[in-house]
């Protein structure tokens, strides 16, 4: 998924985004804001992830919504 598609459905997928992410809060959810990066960002932050592991993780993610 690119980031425009990202954006594009981040309304309809916070949600799936909070139950799939459990360490993520809800403001680091809001401070997404539809960004792909910021999201993969906090999946770094919050996981201890690196880039390649927390693209995996996302892109996983993405395939199952």
């Amino acid at each position: 998924m690119n980031e425009d598609q990202f954006e594009g459905k981040w309304d309809r997928m916070k949600g799936k985004v909070r139950e799939h992410w459990g360490r993520l809060t809800d403001d680091d959810v809001e401070e997404v804001q539809g960004k792909r990066q910021n999201m993969l960002a906090k999946i770094q932050e919050k996981y201890g992830d690196t880039k390649e592991a927390a693209e995996e993780k996302l892109a996983e993610f993405e395939r199952k919504f």
